[in-house]
Formats: structure tokens, sequence, C-alpha cells
């Protein structure tokens, strides 16, 4: 008996790597059904009608479950299958109609009549749905499994970087409220503003509200070490309104203030500058490499750990590329571009 997940994390259905395996598992069919026994056609002629008419099959039902789930994205997994069935099936009977009536009119002699045809090839494309689901669910389930294990390390990593970040923090707001009680107020703001994100970490947010939250971090480490840190910000207006897992921009800025500005005695400029093309969103954050130890340790921690929500998010064409070029770190982050009606 299948076990349908509780959720659907809205795994895309006409992603790359899926539609190639549905090709090869179709094809894998198609090449069983010419081996079988008892077959009076040539293995060749036999495999090539095979082929047409498994891959019509396949990539019909993919194509109408891709326009399915463009216009109800929100369908849950025990509903994304029974659909899934009845799109197969109905697709396996129009291709088997088409395909006896087009063939016997080139001269094809069937050993069965119509009905028998077409009820034969229905219980193949009924065994192979049970397979082809029950790989679904399995890749369902494993993207459910990644989705917990990175909701942990989240947890753990703002667990070991809270404490260090808060004690920071208040100690600067302290100072500024006998200097600049109006600069006080705006720390605490913004310190209340990323602690609530925190709290909400497993959520989804916004590229606009992501970088207003960096922006905040960034005021309060710029009160904190003053003329060290300078940033410069290279950004369209108005920002583009697209999806992204909340806490996703920080703790990057972090790593930047962290692993390079604070391991040099003079500071150093961190740059943030955003690309927008028709399809994808390029952000790019490079700061200075230090020579010193860094104090934080968590920073191959939050790359993979936002490496893995973007893959749940956006799946495979969300990349995060890190590397050092010219005694500067880069982070590469390129995400599709998607509207949202937040």
């Amino acid at each position: 008996m299948l076990k349908m997940p509780t959720t659907h994390p809205g795994t895309p259905l006409c992603s790359s790597k899926l539609v190639l395996r549905a090709t090869v598992l179709a094809q894998a069919v198609a090449i069983l059904l010419a081996l079988a026994p008892g077959a009076v056609e040539d293995r060749w002629f036999r495999l090539g009608l095979s082929t047409l008419f498994v891959q019509w099959v396949a990539l019909l039902t993919l194509l109408l479950l891709c326009q399915l789930q463009k216009y109800r994205p929100n369908i849950s997994a025990k509903r994304l299958a029974a659909c899934a069935f009845a799109i197969l099936l109905t697709c396996t009977t129009l291709v088997s109609l088409a395909a006896f009536v087009l063939l016997t009119e080139k001269g094809w002699e069937p050993q069965v009549n119509l009905s028998w045809f077409i009820l034969h090839n229905l219980t193949i494309a009924l065994i192979v749905g049970i397979i082809g689901l029950q790989f679904y669910l399995m890749h369902l389930e494993r993207n459910q499994r990644i989705a917990a294990q990175s909701r942990a390390e989240l947890d753990a990593l703002q667990a070991r970087i809270r404490p260090h970040f808060l004690f920071n923090s208040l100690n600067t707001a302290a100072e500024l409220t006998r200097e600049d009680p109006e600069a006080a107020e705006a720390a605490l703001l913004n310190l209340s503003s990323l602690f609530r994100a925190a709290l909400n970490a497993g959520e989804a947010s916004t590229l606009k509200a992501e970088i207003a939250l960096a922006k905040a971090y960034i005021d309060l480490e710029r009160w904190r070490l003053g003329d060290r840190l300078s940033i410069t910000w290279d950004l369209p207006d108005p920002l583009p309104d697209t999806p992204l897992p909340a806490l996703t921009l920080q703790p990057l800025l972090e790593n930047a203030v962290g692993h390079g500005i604070e391991r040099i005695t003079t500071g150093g400029s961190i740059s943030v500058s955003l690309l927008q093309s028709e399809q994808n969103i390029t952000l790019l954050i490079t700061n200075p490499a230090g020579e010193k130890p860094a104090r934080l340790k968590g920073n191959g921690m939050a790359i993979d750990n936002i490496r893995k929500r973007l893959e749940l998010l956006s799946g495979e064409q969300a990349k995060l590329i890190t590397g050092t070029i010219d005694n500067h770190y880069r982070v590469k982050l390129v995400i599709p571009y998607a509207h949202t009606d937040r």
C-alpha cells in the first residue's frame, strides 16, 4: 500500500531532471514490450512502435500534469496522485485509439480487437503508473527529510550565533543611549526586526523583505565597527518582489563581516549588487578575505543550509556559488524570477 505524504512541497513536475527520468522510464517500458515473448512482428519494428506509443503517452501525461500544477500549485499530494492516474489512463486510451486506427489503415493486422488492445495498454499503464508514483513519493519524502534537516541545522546555527550578536548589539545600543538616543532607538528597532525574522526562520519571505533585513543588520554592525565597515548597495529601483526563504541574505552578510571585515585591522568594504534578467535574478556579495582567524565557525553550515532551502523552494533553477577571486570572497546567488502576492 502506497503511503501518501501529509504535505506536498510543491516539487516542480516540469523540471529537466524529472522529464529526463520519465523519458528513461518510458523507454525502458518500450524495450520490455519489444522483448516480450510471443510477438510476431520484427523486434526492431516492434521497438520503434512501442517507443513512439509509450513516449507519446508519457510526454502527454507529464505535459498535462505540468499545466495542472501550474494552475493549481497548492494541490495536495493525494489529489495530485489521483489526477496523475486519471490523466495517464486517459492519455493511454486516446493514444491507443489513434494508434489502432492509423496502424490498421497502414496495413497492420492486430491480433486482438480494439477493446482488448486498449484494455491491454491500460493494464500496462496502470502498473507503470504505480511504479512511477512510488518513485515520486520517495522523492517527496526525501525532500521532506531535507526540509526537516535544514530547519534543524538552521536552528542550531541561530542558537550558536545569536548570543554573540545579541550581546554586541545590546552593548552598541547602550553606548549610543548616551551619545545619540535616536540612533540607540533605531539600533534596538533593527535588532527587534532581526529577532522577529529569526523566530520565523522556517517560513517564506521575499527579496524585498530580505534586503530590508540585511540593511538593518548592516546598520547594527556599522554602529559597532564604525569606519572599519563600509558597504556599497547596487540595487535596482523598484526591487523585484520575488520569493525567498527567510534569513537567506542576512547570514551571508554576517559571514562577510565575520570572515572578512573583522579579520582586517583597517576594515574593508562589502559590495552587494543585483542583476535582473527575464528569467533569473543574480545577487553578488563581495568582501575582502582577511588573514586573521575568523571569529565565526558557522560559515560552511550557513551556506549549506541556505543552498538546501533554496533548492526546496526553487528546485534546480536556484544556485548558490562561492569562491575567492583576487583575495576577495564572492557569493553568487541565482534565483528564478517570480512575482509574489505578498
